[in-house]
Order: structure tokens, then sequence, then C-alpha cells
């Protein structure tokens, strides 16, 4: 098995938190949620983020506007709701914990 090929649950697993991690920082076209993604162990495609943002939206963690774009048809821009900040605090401090968990243990107790 090919060690990225053994990633790709934990990497699975970690979009969402990701993508609402950058829906945060500012209202995101598609391509620029992608580009964010994809200089990273996280780079993803169209294919693969479309569902995900469909799933996020059904579930009340981001919502999108239109926007006229200067290259073309209009464009959605996604940003996170109420319930998607709430997610996102609580799975930062999730990953926090997670993050004391991985360090701590395997460590040897005392002298």
């Amino acid at each position: 098995m090919h060690i990225n090929e053994k990633f790709t649950p934990i990497r699975k697993g970690l979009l969402e938190f990701l993508v609402l991690k950058i829906v945060a920082a500012d209202k995101v076209y598609v391509a620029d949620i992608l580009t964010q993604l994809g200089g990273t162990e996280f780079a993803t495609q169209e294919g693969t983020l479309y569902p995900l943002l469909s799933k996020m939206r059904r579930e009340e963690l981001v919502d999108y506007e239109w926007k006229e774009s200067d290259a073309g048809p209009p464009r959605k821009y996604y940003e996170l709701t109420a319930k998607g900040r709430e997610q996102l605090r609580e799975t930062s401090e999730y990953w926090q914990r997670i993050i004391g968990t991985v360090k701590s243990l395997g460590q040897k107790s005392g002298p």
C-alpha cells in the first residue's frame, strides 16, 4: 500500500473541517477553495468538492450567494452560517484535544 493511500480516510474526514476554515475566512468561490487546498496534502477536485458543499448546505453549515463575474457567468460565493460557525468552533476544539492526545500518548512517565 502506498503511504498516501493509507492516509486517505484521515484526509477525507478532515476535508469538511478544512473547507469550514477556508469559508470562515472570507466568502469564497469554489476555485478559491480548490486553490487553497491545492498546495497541500488535501488537494482535491471539483468532483469531490461540489458534493461536499451541497451536503454542507443541506446541513445548513454554509450558504451561498450569486455574484456577477468579470470573467463569464455569475458565480456562487460560499459563506458560513451561524450553525457552520458553531460547527467550526466545536471541531476546532475537538482537533486541539486530538493533538494533545496524540502528543501525550507513548510518552515515558517519570524517570
